[in-house]
């Protein structure tokens, strides 16, 4: 048994037999902590820009300091960005 026996399964690809656009993020998560950084990126791009928007709504919650609040609207597009047109490039 591994791991990716315990991956959630995309519902939209077991049911209609189409990727979502987060298809990909929990693997590319497991190759990051592997360190298969080159491979966590081809399987999905946005994984760095998530972790760093992650970290950055995170420092904001715990201390409510406007300098990340200011980050996190701009990192919202720029995953949202790289999500889309990764998704319509694959």
């Amino acid at each position: 048994m591994s791991i990716d026996d315990f991956l959630w399964k995309c519902p939209y690809k077991k049911y209609l037999g189409i990727e979502c656009f987060g298809c990909g993020a929990q693997t590319a998560l497991l190759e990051l902590l592997k360190g298969n950084f080159s491979k966590a990126f081809q399987i999905y791009p946005a994984i760095y820009t998530l972790i760093v928007l992650s970290i950055v709504g995170l420092l904001y919650f715990l201390t409510k300091k406007k300098k990340y609040q200011k980050l996190i609207l701009p990192l919202i597009f720029l995953n949202v960005l790289i999500i889309v047109v990764q998704y319509f490039l694959h």
